[in-house]
């Protein structure tokens, strides 16, 4: 199975950073994982407030615990609380609970690692996410409905 190298980790958070440039977002922080939840590569804009990395790698490291783009994660907290409580939990805290976080998928559909990004909107973030993963030549999951 391919693995995400730093330079393919890199090339996903120049292209986030300008997709968020192009459509005029908030200062971006993105952090990309690999498929353990060990961190590739962070970036974080100038602007950017802080807990911008807690917050992405939460977003990114909740794809990863259910195998699931974290919008997935965010329905979850809505209508099965006590589950993502529990995932919380069992995972330190790491986990965020909202969109921004986006499985990096080969074209098999396995999972690479993920994309987590904070600064903007929870749809924006994705949007920025999806950018990123696509100009890297992978396949984005977000878990849109």
């Amino acid at each position: 199975m391919a693995q995400i190298t730093l330079s393919k980790a890199n090339t996903i958070i120049k292209a986030a950073l300008a997709k968020g440039s192009e459509l005029g977002m908030r200062p971006l922080s993105v952090t990309v994982l690999d498929a353990g939840g060990h961190l590739k590569a962070f970036q974080k804009q100038d602007g950017a407030s802080m807990l911008r990395f807690e917050i992405a790698f939460g977003k990114a490291f909740g794809a990863l615990s259910i195998g699931a783009g974290s919008r997935t994660v965010e329905k979850f907290a809505k209508e099965r609380p006590h589950f993502v409580e529990g995932l919380v939990a069992a995972s330190g805290g790491h986990v965020i609970p909202v969109a921004g976080g986006v499985l990096i998928k080969n074209t098999k559909g396995e999972i690479l690692g993920a994309v987590g990004i904070t600064g903007d909107s929870s749809d924006n973030d994705e949007i920025a996410a999806v950018a990123g993963i696509e100009a890297a030549g992978f396949v984005a999951d977000g878990g849109q409905s």
